[in-house]
Order: structure tokens, then C-alpha cells, then sequence
């Protein structure tokens, strides 16, 4: 089983503000200057999905991810059980 550090710790959610744009936050890179507001931002939000991408294949991960929030902001729809099929496949979760 990975350890806690082997892991980053995500969430994609949509903003409450007036733009609705969908976003991701990387909670165990945030920092104590960023943590707080970071964190708030997504608690105000709506819940898309949330995970753990593995360690070794964090970039790959953070590049799919953000390829994902590029499809949503651009109007497609994806059901979070597509958005694990996406990370699935190019083995970025963790074990």
C-alpha cells in the first residue's frame, strides 16, 4: 500500500462564482501561503470529483487532469466515473 507521500492528494470542482469555470486543487502541494484560500475556494464550490494521483506519474496525471477541465470548461459534460477511466488508463492512480 503507498504511503501518504507517495500520493497527491486532488479534487476537480466547478466554481460558485459567476464565470462556473471547473478547476482542480492539488491539496497536499498546497502551501501555507496558498492553503487557505485554496481550499475555501473549493469548499465553495460544486463537487465534481476527487482522487489520488500516484507520485511517479503525478505530471502525466496533472497533464490529464488539466486536459479534462479544458473539455468541461469547453461545455462537455463528463461523468466522474469517466474522469477515473481517463486516469485508469494511463495508470496514474495510485496502487
Amino acid at each position: 500500500m503507498p504511503l501518504a507521500a507517495d500520493k497527491i492528494m486532488f479534487e476537480i470542482y466547478r466554481e460558485a462564482d459567476y464565470d462556473r469555470l471547473y478547476r482542480v486543487v492539488y491539496f497536499t502541494e498546497l502551501d501555507e501561503h496558498n492553503k487557505e484560500k485554496e481550499i475555501a475556494r473549493a469548499m465553495a464550490g460544486e463537487h465534481v470529483y476527487d482522487g489520488f494521483l500516484a507520485e511517479r506519474g503525478k505530471e502525466t496525471g496533472k497533464q490529464v487532469l488539466q486536459k479534462l477541465i479544458d473539455r468541461m470548461n469547453a461545455g462537455e459534460e463528463l461523468e466522474p466515473e469517466r474522469i477515473e477511466q481517463e486516469l485508469a488508463k494511463l495508470e496514474v492512480l495510485p496502487d
